[in-house]
């Protein structure tokens, strides 16, 4: 197994740990995206992608985050013993969602992404930078939906998204009303603000 492409998208907030995120291409054929890079102790290192961890409500079986006290939707006091701990005893809030389960691949995976981390610093310095980092926050809301028998459930292969173009100039109110004559000219007195010194 190789490292075939590493993509990386720096974040520019002072004083942040989070230095980036990371999308990783194995052997062409895979890839695992939203890898973390942050600013550590002994110098920056990767974190797997993860995933919030929740637990259900006994009463009324809404997801609640592990440290609310109260469910969210019924109101029911949840028991403090569900926060599962790790070895450490702390409580145990995410899970790794994609990780290596060896150190060889561990390291492989950390080495690489430090190195491409370093130049694209360097890189951000150039003029005309751009982050070849793929972001699908904004394309995922207008994605074409899948195929029926692709994962999708049937009402999201139905449904469709379109943009909504922005109306041309002023809108409500402040829109001036024409004439017949199709001219832009508001109706009425126009003088507004006369007398005003």
């Amino acid at each position: 197994m190789e490292i075939t492409e590493v993509r990386i998208k720096l974040i520019q907030e002072a004083g942040d740990r989070l230095q980036a995120f990371c999308s990783i291409t194995f052997d062409n054929s895979f890839v695992v995206r939203d890898l973390k890079i942050i600013e550590g102790a002994s110098g920056p290192f990767v974190a797997m992608p993860s995933r919030k961890l929740t637990s259900r409500c006994p009463q009324c079986a809404c997801k609640n985050h592990l440290k609310a006290a109260y469910c969210n939707q019924c109101g029911l006091r949840l028991n403090e013993s569900r926060l599962m701990k790790d070895d450490s005893g702390r409580a145990k809030l995410y899970a790794d969602i994609a990780h290596p389960i060896n150190a060889a691949c561990r390291e492989m995976i950390q080495d690489r992404v430090v190195q491409e981390f370093r130049a694209e610093v360097d890189r951000a310095q150039q003029p005309g930078y751009v982050s070849r980092y793929d972001d699908y926050d904004l394309e995922e809301e207008f994605a074409e939906p899948r195929e029926i028998g692709e994962g999708a459930p049937r009402e999201a292969a139905q449904r469709t998204h379109t943009k909504v173009q922005p109306a041309e100039g002023p809108r409500g109110p402040h829109k001036p009303r024409t004439h017949a004559t199709g001219d832009r000219r508001p109706r009425g007195n126009n003088n507004f603000g006369a007398g005003i010194l």
